[in-house]
């Protein structure tokens, strides 16, 4: 079972952050938590949710760092290539035969049943739904992260990640009214290990020219590829 609650010491050493700087950010109101008293406290999963809408924003270094600090420890998960060790030819579709937000949710639900993991599939598409109409997980360089907004460990069994690219790109609620294109559904048992891939995916993104040649990768097999290649090379990279 999870940890519901961190106190200001914990959450700083889950973001790998100094407590002072923490407590400057809950008292100025940038980063959701409650005062109990003298002491501040911080609901793990209005964390993760700040979480997913920061690391957009940070360098690869402050990524690497959130990654560090959110190792899974989840056995099916090799902590030290967490997107190809979650990532098959068989959750892999390029093109992504998909027009709108709703159709492209389906069809990554449907991919990643493929590997017999997805016990509810109806339970997991109604929760990835209700995920993007309350914030969309779209960012601006035309890439988005579908997920649960909490984890379905009574829906899914080990963890996975289904990735398509439809050849054109498609309104699903990217800053500035921008259009999507690769699409990353991410499907974790708990939390850890889904900040732990969302952050080895932002590292990856950041590569020069991996966009560029994800787009470029004309079917499965080249598109998985250049995702493992690319997760190798982050793996290999020491962050100091």
């Amino acid at each position: 079972m999870e940890h519901d609650w961190y106190t200001l010491d914990e959450l700083a050493r889950q973001l790998g952050r100094d407590s002072r700087e923490i407590l400057k950010l809950a008292n100025r109101g940038r980063i959701p938590g409650r005062k109990m008293g003298d002491d501040w406290q911080f609901h793990t999963s209005e964390i993760t949710q700040w979480l997913e809408q920061e690391m957009h924003a940070y360098t690869d270094r402050e990524l690497a760092i959130l990654e560090s600090t959110h190792r899974s420890e989840d056995e099916d998960v090799d902590a030290d290539v967490p997107v190809s060790s979650l990532l098959t030819l068989d959750t892999i579709e390029v093109p992504l035969q998909a027009r709108t937000r709703v159709s492209v949710l389906e069809s990554l639900v449907e991919l990643a049943g493929r590997t017999y993991q997805i016990w509810e599939p109806a339970s997991v598409l109604k929760a990835v739904r209700e995920r993007e109409e309350t914030f969309s997980t779209a960012v601006e360089n035309g890439v988005a992260f579908p997920h649960p907004r909490n984890p379905l460990p009574e829906s899914i069994g080990e963890p996975l990640i289904a990735y398509g690219r439809t050849f054109t790109g498609i309104p699903f609620g990217a800053p500035k009214r921008q259009m999507t294109d690769l699409f990353f559904l991410i499907l974790c048992r708990d939390s850890r290990t889904h900040l732990q891939v969302l952050a080895r995916l932002g590292r990856i993104l950041q590569l020069p020219g991996l966009l560029e040649e994800l787009r470029q990768a004309d079917d499965a097999r080249s598109s998985y590829d250049v995702i493992c290649k690319a997760d190798n090379q982050v793996s290999e990279t020491e962050v100091e």
